[in-house]
This record gives C-alpha cells, sequence and structure tokens, in this order.
C-alpha cells in the first residue's frame, strides 16, 4: 500500500467531511440513540460506499442520476426528522431500557441515513478523483475509509456530550428540526440539479 497515498487520501477527506451535514447528522442520532450502534451503521456506510467509489470510480455517478440520489436523501431525512419530532419522550426512561429496543433500528438508521446522505456527495467524488488517478485502489479505499469513520467518531462523541447536557424533549425537537435542515438544504440541492445548466 502506499503510504505518502494513503495520508493525502485521508487528510483531504477528512477536512471535507468535518462539519459536513452527514457530520452533524450522526452526531444527532448519537444524542438519542446508542453510539455504538450508530457507529457500527456508519461504518459500513462509510466502508460501502468507499468501495463502490474505488471500484467503479466516475462511472458510478454516470449511472446514477444524481437529482435522483438528492430526493431520496431529503426524503429520508424529512422521515427522521418528523419521525424524531412526533415520536413520544418519556422524560422518566432510562437509556439503559431505551437502548436494547433501538439498538438494531439505530444501525440500519444510520446504515440508510449515511448511505443516501454521502452518495453522490463530494467526498465520495473525491474519492473516486482519487482512485481514477491513483495506482494504489487500497491506499484510496483505506484513507477515505478511515477518515469518514473518524470524523464520525468525533461526531459521536459530540452527541453523547450532548445528550448529557440537553433535556430528552429539547433535544428531540433540536434533532427533528435539524433532520428537517437538511431535507430542505437537499431539495434545493435536488431544485439546482434539475435546473436548466445546473
Amino acid at each position: 500500500m502506499d503510504f505518502s497515498t494513503f495520508l493525502t487520501t485521508f487528510g483531504l477527506i477528512f477536512v471535507a467531511e468535518f462539519g459536513d451535514k452527514t457530520q452533524l447528522a450522526v452526531m444527532t442520532m448519537a444524542s438519542r440513540l446508542p453510539g455504538r450502534r450508530v457507529m457500527l451503521g456508519a461504518a459500513l456506510a462509510f466502508a460501502l460506499l468507499g468501495l463502490l467509489a474505488v471500484s467503479l470510480g466516475r462511472l458510478l455517478f454516470v449511472y446514477v442520476p444524481p437529482l435522483w440520489i438528492a430526493l431520496i436523501s431529503a426524503g429520508l431525512f424529512l422521515f427522521f426528522g418528523l419521525q424524531t419530532l412526533l415520536a413520544p419522550h418519556e422524560e422518566g426512561e432510562e437509556e439503559e431500557t431505551r437502548a436494547p429496543r433501538r439498538a438494531h433500528g439505530a444501525v440500519v438508521t444510520a446504515f440508510v441515513l449515511i448511505f443516501f446522505a454521502e452518495l453522490g456527495d463530494k467526498t465520495q467524488l473525491m474519492t473516486a478523483q482519487l482512485s481514477a488517478s491513483s495506482e494504489s485502489l487500497l491506499a484510496v479505499f483505506a484513507g477515505a475509509t478511515l477518515a469518514l469513520w473518524a470524523v464520525a467518531l468525533l461526531g459521536i462523541v459530540a452527541g453523547r456530550q450532548l445528550a448529557r447536557l440537553l433535556p430528552r424533549k429539547m433535544l428531540a425537537r433540536l434533532a427533528g428540526a435539524l433532520f428537517i435542515l437538511f431535507a430542505l438544504f437537499t431539495l434545493w440541492r435536488a431544485w439546482r440539479l434539475a435546473a436548466p445548466g445546473g
């Protein structure tokens, strides 16, 4: 494996993803769902996205219309936002009793949301471009995937800290509002893609 390619890829992807909507989405999920399960779902999604970007390169974005990806992402963000806002929130319920019920769902939720939010996003495009211009696909894949995992882990740590500081109801409202904001932003992006010359 080419170590310089690995470091270059890691640095570029880490900086590009840090503070991005996906990291904020992971942070929001981790504030309400079991952090390890969110990390597992996000890690699987990032690994699959990295594999697609490296193996298919730019061909992926020729056959998967960006407009449809943006619409699916917006729909998922809207669904999870409304679900978070409308779900009952029992103040007396402890995290330990909620975690077993939500464990499996947290992995699936994180995987689906991260997969569609990142499919065709700037970091996946960067990974595809780096793989197209590099001889070490393993270095590009490892660098990109580990960078995304590191950013997600930081988001999860921040989300767990936020869960300790804020009341559950307030956290649910903030999380729901943030997901709906992501949905609106993604719809705006889809509108720009659909516009002539977009």
